[in-house]
């Protein structure tokens, strides 16, 4: 049986994990600029969903779809898919390939029309390589215990925090010269996500050859876990200039509904710590949130203005994806003044993002609001 992966530049990383999990089973995935049989999978989000919709549908061979956006909407995506991997798909994706070489019935963890079963597992990383053949970023941890009101990743990988050992990390990494991670939070390895172990962060760097870069994308760190000691440990062990970390709002009460689990000052403070060891701080911020009050907005850019005095910034436009508690809220209008100072510091070269273009395609065409 031929099994191909479209090419969606997006799912790279999650070509390169599912690829090494299918080798396993002794699947090969092949990539395809389009569907071709006997098998073809897909990897979406809710932004890029739209673009492949028409073409999944009329394929002429069988489609396999997962990834963040059809994992939340998989009743949705099993309306013009054959088959939807709901959730992680390391075991359940050669599990899948297996019934349909048989002419078994799908796996639970997989959604048709005919109904869909919860997996009753969860993914032991260090039971799968990172990458294999198809080279990704070496994925350290899997997992957060927070429970941001915009963020996908507590929904889809749980809130209990799943590390990969060192060894099998060292072994992935040593076929790079350049070593980045995937981690939510690259300062909570080893960790429960809360209580920080940095002496296990520490015995992971120690044990890395190579250039390694830990706390920029895409494994960001959280501000709180920002201190003397993990930038410490950053600067005696990496290659790395900056360090990345979200603030996401300027106003504390923002942050409490957000449930982001720390404040304004931590964010300040993991800014002044970077600035006084040498590490550029580049700092996320979303804007446009629901109960974002105009007060609420302003301070948000006052911090903005804070850090590009001193790091980078990098500006999102709130977009209320399916699977989380904030997926049915509606973006607010920027004030214009908002719109004015960051035209302004764009044009500066000292913040990046998008706060105008794609995220408005995409409230226009998301059906699920």
């Amino acid at each position: 049986m031929k099994v191909y992966w479209r090419h969606i530049p997006q799912a790279n990383n999650s070509f390169a994990a599912l690829a090494a999990a299918c080798e396993v089973h002794g699947y090969d995935l092949e990539a395809t600029d389009r569907p071709l049989p006997d098998v073809t999978i897909y990897s979406l989000n809710s932004i890029n969903e739209r673009i492949y919709h028409d073409e999944i549908a009329g394929a002429d061979t069988i489609t396999i779809v997962g990834g963040p956006h059809a994992s939340a909407c998989y009743r949705e995506v099993a309306e013009y898919a054959d088959y939807v991997v709901v959730g992680e798909g390391e075991y359940t994706l050669p599990a899948l390939l297996s019934a349909i070489e048989e002419g078994r019935d799908p796996p639970p963890g997989v959604a048709t029309t005919a109904g869909y079963a919860p997996a009753r597992h969860t993914v032991l990383l260090d039971g799968y390589p990172p990458f294999s053949r198809v080279k990704g970023f070496v994925e350290i941890t899997r997992g957060c215990p927070f429970s941001c009101g915009y963020c996908q990743t507590p929904r889809l990988f749980g809130r209990c925090m799943r590390h990969r050992s060192i060894d099998e990390i060292v072994r992935s990494a040593s076929r790079f010269r350049d070593i980045r991670f995937v981690t939510p939070n690259a300062f909570a390895y080893g960790s429960d996500g809360v209580h920080l172990r940095l002496d296990k962060i520490e015995r992971l760097l120690r044990s890395l050859e190579g250039r390694v870069y830990f706390g920029t994308f895409p494994g960001e760190v959280r501000p709180e876990c920002v201190s003397r000691q993990s930038v410490e440990l950053v600067l005696d062990h990496c290659a790395n200039t900056r360090l990345h970390f979200g603030a996401q709002s300027g106003s504390d009460a923002v942050l409490y509904r957000l449930h982001r689990g720390h404040t304004v000052e931590d964010v300040v403070r993991a800014f002044d710590l970077c600035r006084e060891h040498g590490l550029v701080p580049v700092v996320d911020f979303i804007l446009g949130l629901p109960f974002e009050s105009d007060d609420d907005q302003r301070a948000t850019l006052d911090l903005v203005k804070m850090v590009t005095r001193g790091g980078k910034a990098h500006i999102h436009y709130f977009m209320p994806l399916p699977g989380t508690p904030l997926q049915n809220a509606r973006p607010r209008p920027l004030l214009p003044e908002t719109e004015k100072v960051l035209g302004k510091l764009a044009l500066d070269g000292r913040i990046t993002g998008s706060w105008m273009d794609h995220e408005i395609r995409f409230f226009r065409r998301t059906s699920h609001l």
